[in-house]
This record gives structure tokens, sequence and C-alpha cells, in this order.
């Protein structure tokens, strides 16, 4: 029996990037591939539940990057009231030094783990560049399933800043005040690949393309008309990556009727009780059906509405698939998911590509952005009313659902993946295809 090309997947300490990552694995062995698992203890499990080997990073006197990650955002939870441009220095600074730490723990073990694995290729979808995937000399592929304004091009506002597209004046001095606050991390980080051999990145940049293949999960109805287009040899948009999950039939009610609403600010933004108890309250007086996703924190909640429940996990896709309206905190795995499943999203963000989506959905008619903080009980239940009843928004989901169904990302993905492992040679990105903005 021939056994296929290994694939080692990478992702992120984050559900979002997981759960991307086990759509494409799904594919990848659909197609004969072997898709195993690279993850930190704190997801032990995740993947082997849905049926994928797990290789567990060894990472000595450092904390499970779950509970990790879970303390650094409730520190952090009073920044993201801010506006993009004031959380620079209160949250994506912090956020950028505890990414690097988690890099430099990991690479004398990812590094081990390689060695022994020896991938036909690895797929990394995260935020930072590990020097141990370069060093191990296998082609890797990178997956961008944040916004797509992580890949800089001087007709895409700079990444995190929820700039509008038409106001390139104001984007210099987001950079400006973004690169000087990054300055020491970036600083920091560029040593680090350094020690390893690998040369320093351009200012404010923890990741550079790959020089094999780059997977974009923006679809088409979201892309910018860049400035410098992407060679299409090295880069491939996948009209979102959209993975498929377990059957859901809509529970029964205590009470309520109308329109079926489901809330999730993802694994992180549940930690959010305050904000959550507080939308509820404003549930109850709705004349709709609300499934709400309160992570592990079920029991912060007492008294729940009839027409409201609770619970700390859901098959998003197929719960997506069902809903009339879906709000969340703008990730792009769940917005591509709305997208794909022509549901209007009410974008409340927090951080992070959350408020580049949340303004490009308003940019594109495709979703409603409300501050996650400063809103009242009315204006709530204003915007929930105006994205389930415009017309116009929903015809131009719909139009663009008939795009994105079809061109199935995950299939694209596997199919790109599978031609690096299986030989794809390694090119130069095109000279200036991701200029640095300036």
């Amino acid at each position: 029996m021939t056994i296929g090309p290994t694939i080692a997947l990478f992702p992120e300490a984050s559900f979002g990037a997981a759960l991307n990552c086990v759509g494409i694995a799904r594919a990848l062995k659909a197609r004969g591939a072997r898709p195993v698992f690279i993850c930190h203890a704190g997801f032990s499990g995740v993947f082997a539940e849905y049926g994928f080997q797990e290789y567990h990073l060894p990472l000595a006197d450092a904390p499970v990057p779950e509970t990790y990650w879970q303390d650094f955002i409730s520190r952090h939870q009073p920044h993201f009231n801010l506006d993009p441009a004031d959380q620079i220095e209160t949250y994506v600074a912090p956020t950028w030094d505890a990414i690097v730490e988690t890099a430099e723990q990991a690479e004398a073990p990812l590094f081990a783990l390689l060695q022994r694995l020896k991938p036909d290729a690895v797929v990394l979808d995260n935020v930072v560049m590990f020097p141990a995937i370069v060093r191990a000399g296998c082609p890797w592929v990178r997956v961008i399933s944040c916004a797509e304004t992580e890949l800089p091009d001087m007709n895409v506002p700079p990444y995190l800043s929820g700039l509008p597209a038409d106001d390139p004046a104001r984007w210099r001095a987001f950079i400006d005040c973004y690169n000087a606050a990054v300055g020491p991390v970036h600083g920091r980080y560029n040593r680090f690949r350094s020690r390893h051999g690998l040369p320093p990145l351009a200012e404010g940049r923890f990741l550079e393309p790959s020089p094999w293949h780059n997977l974009l999960l923006a679809p088409s109805v979201l892309r910018h008309d860049r400035q410098r287009r992407l060679d299409p040899a090295r880069f491939t948009f996948l009209e979102g990556c959209v993975r498929q999950e377990a059957p859901f039939d809509v529970p029964e009610f205590a009470a309520g009727e109308g329109p079926l609403v489901y809330v999730s600010f993802g694994s992180l933004g549940a930690l959010d009780t305050d904000l959550i108890k507080r939308m509820i309250a404003v549930f109850a007086t709705f004349p709709a059906r609300f499934l709400v996703n309160v992570g592990a924190f079920r029991d912060a909640y007492r008294a729940v509405p009839d027409n409201v429940i609770l619970d700390q996990w859901f098959p998003q896709p197929s719960v997506v698939a069902k809903a009339d309206l879906f709000i969340h905190h703008g990730g792009n795995n769940s917005f591509c998911e709305a997208l794909y499943s022509a549901v209007p999203s009410l974008i409340m963000p927090y951080c992070w590509d959350g408020h580049d989506n949340a303004r490009r959905a308003v940019e594109t008619g495709t979703g409603l952005w409300l501050h996650r903080a400063n809103w009242t009980a009315e204006e709530l239940k204003a915007a929930m009313r105006a994205a389930l009843d415009d017309r116009g928004m929903h015809g131009r989901l719909a139009e663009n659902a008939r795009l994105m169904v079809p061109e199935s990302g995950v299939e694209l993905a596997a199919e790109r993946i599978l031609a690096v492992a299986q030989g794809g040679s390694e090119g130069d990105v095109i000279p200036g295809s991701v200029p640095e903005f300036g």
C-alpha cells in the first residue's frame, strides 16, 4: 500500500486557526495524504477528536498556551474598548511580545520534532515565523487566515487599523505609531531570527511569504484592489476555507419565535462574561431566538431568558448555515463562515483583525459594525433589526455565496499544498508583490 506524503499542520494556539486547519487536513486525507498536527499541550485532544495524530511541543518551564492566553486576554479586557490606534501600545505591542516569547520557547523542541517527523511539507497557519521550519529543510506553505490586510500593499489599509479603504491620509499616521510601539519587540525578534540563520524582516513584519506557496482566506467580495498583483504561482485566494461540521438540529426553545441569531465571540472573547450578560438582557426583549456560545463559562450565567440557549460549544459552520444573523467579533473564520452561508454579520470587534473585518463588512455591504461596549439597548436592537431586514444586503450575500460554495476553499488549499509536498519547486516571490508600505 502506497503511503501518501506526510503533511505537518502547525496552527497557532487559537481555535480559529486550529479548526481552519482541520478542514484542510480532511481534504488532504481524502486525497491520500497523511496529515498530522503539531500543537501546544493546551490543544491536546482537539485534533485527535477529528481523527488526526497529534505531536505536542514540550515547552519546558512554559505555561500551557490555552491558560496563558486566557490570562493574557483577561488582563487586557479594558483595552478592548479602545479604538485600534489606542490599542497599539496597550494591547498590540504586548501581544507581539508574548507571541515572540512563545516562538523562542518553541524553537528547540519544534526543530527536534521536525527532524524526527521529516514531513514532506509544513503548513503554517500563524502570524509569526518559527526559524525551525526553515532550518528543517522541508517546503512550507503559509496560510493567512487573518484578514487580507496582513499582506501589505500601497492600496490596502494597514493591518489591525480598521481604517477605511479610501482614506490613505490616515494610514501613514497609524503605521508610524505602530512601528514605533512594536519596534523593540521587532528588534528582539530579528535578533532571534539572526541567531538561527534567518535574515531580518522589514519594520513591523514578523512573518515572510513562503517561497513555495501562500494561501489567503479572503473571499473575492472582500478583496482590495491591490496596487501590485500577487503572483498566482505563489499566492492563492481560497474564497474562504469553510470546513464541514456535524449536522445541527435547532433545539426547541422554552419560549420565543422568529429569526434565529447565533452569537459567538470566539474562545477568548467568551471570557468577557459581563458583556455577554449585558447582551442577553437585551435579547430577552427582542423577538428572536438566540444561540449563544459562552465557552467554558456556562456556570457564570444564572437566569437565562426563555428565548436564549447557552452552550459551551456549537458546530459553528452548521449552526451559521441555519441562522438568520451571526453576531461575532470579526474573526476571519467566523466572517468567512457567515459569507459562505449568506448570513449577515453584526460585528462587534475587540482586537486584532476584527477591526479590519468590521470595516470591510460595512464597505462591502455584507454586514454591520457596532462598538463592542459603547452601545445602548436600543442601539443593539436597532442594529439587529437593520441586519435582519436589509434586503439589499441579503441579495449581495446570496450572490456571493453562489460563488463561494462551488469554489471549495478546503479542496483548493489541499490541492496547492500537495503540489508543494509532491515536488513543487521553491521559487522567488515576484519582486514587489508584497511591498513594504512606504
